[in-house]
């Protein structure tokens, strides 16, 4: 049988579980890793504003002595700290809104939501996956699905790297994987899959074109088939593989088997 992970249910839990204290969380929208320091307390995750928004698109944003204040072509935005309410397209969402050293926070997923978006919490990056209103692709897909081609093969030609996420995005329709991109990046029932996850290299910045691959992937473009496997020869005997999955091809330095 399949295996089902509840996602949907452990993204609600972790942005409304209950804690006594605040705490650092990372935060990434559309895939992108924000350098930046979000929070969570008393359940509710916080975001800087300013980075929140100029993550999501093109917004003028300013304070006017009380309150942030923000514009964009489809949206406005103002945030009182001390009235307490997020006010966004007219509309007024009582909430705690912070200031922390000259930075106004806001509750993301009430911020995000309200915006157009979706907000999942991410329990492999410890944090929150914001995919903006237009985005093409989920943002926690792409985030893990562009690391891990990066961190498999990075120094592959583009069609290689197309190529390792197939192999994910076939494990993710398989009845003999989990259901899901980050779950099966992350998959361990029998052991580590795939290596940058043991040594932690699946956390590195990928590279643009590994971005593009990424993106290709989920586009539906297919380099291998339906291969489930692959390895790298000069790097593994890949003897399970060899004896028990059947050969599709070799790009650059993988073989892929189904």
């Amino acid at each position: 049988m399949k295996r089902k992970l509840l996602c949907g249910l452990l993204a609600a839990a972790a942005l409304c579980l209950p804690v006594h204290a605040a705490r650092p969380a990372s935060l990434q929208v559309d895939g992108r890793h924000l350098e930046t320091s979000a929070y969570v307390e008393q359940g509710t995750a916080y975001a800087p504003l300013r980075e929140l928004l100029e993550a999501l698109g093109d917004w003028d944003i300013w304070w006017d002595g009380s309150a942030a204040r923000a514009v964009s072509e489809e949206a406005s935005l103002s945030a009182d700290p001390d009235g307490g309410v997020l006010t966004i397209n007219g509309k007024r969402y009582p909430c705690v809104v912070d200031v922390v050293d000259g930075r106004t926070y806001v509750p993301l997923r009430l911020t995000a939501e309200a915006l157009g978006g979706h907000v999942q919490w991410d329990p492999w990056l410890d944090g929150a996956a914001v995919t903006s209103p237009n985005a093409e692709y989920n943002a926690m897909d792409y985030y893990w699905l562009s690391r891990i081609i990066h961190a498999e093969s990075g120094g592959e030609p583009l069609e290689g790297q197309i190529a390792v996420g197939n192999v994910v995005l076939n494990r993710v329709s398989s009845e003999d994987f989990p259901d899901s991109i980050p779950e099966v990046v992350f998959d361990d029932e029998n052991g580590v899959q795939f290596e940058p996850v043991a040594n932690g290299t699946v956390a590195n910045e990928p590279t643009e074109l590994s971005l593009e691959a990424a993106r290709r992937a989920l586009a539906g473009e297919n380099t291998v088939g339906d291969a489930l496997y692959f390895f790298a020869p000069a790097l593994s005997q890949g003897t399970w593989i060899n004896a028990s999955r059947t050969y599709r091809q070799t790009i650059g330095c993988h073989r892929f088997y189904q």
